[in-house]
């Protein structure tokens, strides 16, 4: 494996522990102060929050074999990269990614319009969201993370991000685990019966009366 895939591998890894200080702003607070601990929080929730994207990056364009699913995999799409060098794409996977990233990128924008920038960059709720999207499934960004990154997989059929996919899925569910602990603390028995209604990433299928 390169050396930019592994430190990509890393810096997802060591972002966890990041992630999981910054959205425990009850013992922040206690600690810092209400004003210092929050703004400790916020920095730290957007340091972990831009260095996931910026990994996830890393993951999927580091040099790495490439795999080909054998459906159309004569039909490719060439694409030249800036005069230098040409990326192909099979069809095949060029249509698994319109199908997977699409959903994937509109849950992301519509749980960050849904919870408001802010809440979203920072981790810290002021209240339980749970209209909108939230009133479908409790983490939208966090799915739409997960579906971006088996879209770009096969986009450019990374043979390594696609090894790493379940590392993906696991990391994201523990960022939610973890949130919804400190959600449970900060907002008791509302967030409870919210999460008992709502589920986390797939949507109940209810029959219409």
């Amino acid at each position: 494996m390169s050396f930019w895939f592994i430190l990509s591998v890393i810096g997802i890894v060591v972002v966890v522990p990041i992630h999981f200080v910054s959205v425990n702003h009850i013992d922040l607070e206690e600690k810092f102060g209400k004003e210092r601990g929050a703004r400790i929080g916020a920095i730290l929730g957007m340091i972990s929050g831009w260095g996931i994207f910026l990994f996830l990056f890393g993951l999927w364009f580091s040099p790495q074999p490439q795999f080909i699913i054998p459906i159309m995999s004569e039909i490719l799409l060439i694409i030249p990269i800036f005069g230098l060098m040409t990326l192909q794409i099979p069809v095949f996977h060029l249509i698994l990614f319109v199908i997977i990233t699409i959903p994937g990128a509109w849950l992301g924008i519509r749980g960050v319009t849904d919870i408001g920038l802010e809440a979203s960059e920072t981790h810290k709720s002021t209240q339980i969201i749970n209209t909108g999207i939230y009133s479908h499934i409790r983490h939208p960004q966090y799915l739409g993370a997960m579906l971006s990154h088996i879209g770009i997989t096969f986009l450019v059929s990374g043979f390594y991000s696609l090894i790493v996919t379940p590392l993906v899925v696991v990391i994201n569910w523990l960022l939610c685990w973890k949130e919804e602990k400190e959600l449970v603390r900060e907002f008791g028995e509302t967030y409870s019966q919210y999460r008992k209604q709502v589920p986390m990433f797939l949507p109940r299928l209810r029959r219409h009366e």
